[in-house]
């Protein structure tokens, strides 16, 4: 009984942890019908995971900490577009990321662009609602950048 008791409690631990995590997607089409659904605008983070040193601060000192998982909770779709040089990817995650890069005009990382974007007929038409990138200052300043974005330019 006493081993169910415990077994149970993990399991359940478990599924609270999960359910603190932000979820990051890497599929675009599948953030984008997320993202209309729930009328929030995609915040998508251009990174290069594995090798970029102010992408891993970003990641640190912003993006994995309670207030920023609070903020985005309530007001983004997250979206990670990773370009890493160790970290194997699928051929369809490679591509897409080159394309958005390509389409977004990234020159470095970490970049972030809010954007709303509407699929049809298979084409995707985005709209900048603006872009951001390494913020110093911690969760409290790149979140006041952040918010000056989607405030000023609600979907």
């Amino acid at each position: 009984m006493k081993k169910i008791f415990i077994l149970a409690f993990f399991i359940i631990g478990s599924f609270a942890v999960k359910a603190q995590e932000l979820n990051w997607h890497t599929d675009i089409k599948e953030a984008i019908t997320v993202s209309n659904k729930e009328k929030k605008p995609l915040l998508m983070f251009f990174t290069g995971s594995d090798w970029c040193g102010w992408c891993i601060r970003l990641q640190n000192e912003v993006l994995k900490t309670p207030e920023f998982q609070k903020w985005a909770k309530e007001n983004v779709i997250l979206v990670e577009l990773d370009y890493p040089r160790r970290t194997a990817q699928t051929p369809e995650i490679k591509t897409q990321n080159a394309e958005l890069q390509q389409a977004f005009a990234i020159q470095g990382y970490p970049t972030v662009h809010f954007a709303s974007a509407e699929s049809k007929d298979g084409k995707v038409n985005f709209k900048v609602l603006g872009q951001t990138g390494y913020v110093a200052g911690g969760p409290t300043a790149w979140l006041a950048v952040a918010d000056g974005i989607i405030k000023s330019q609600k979907m």
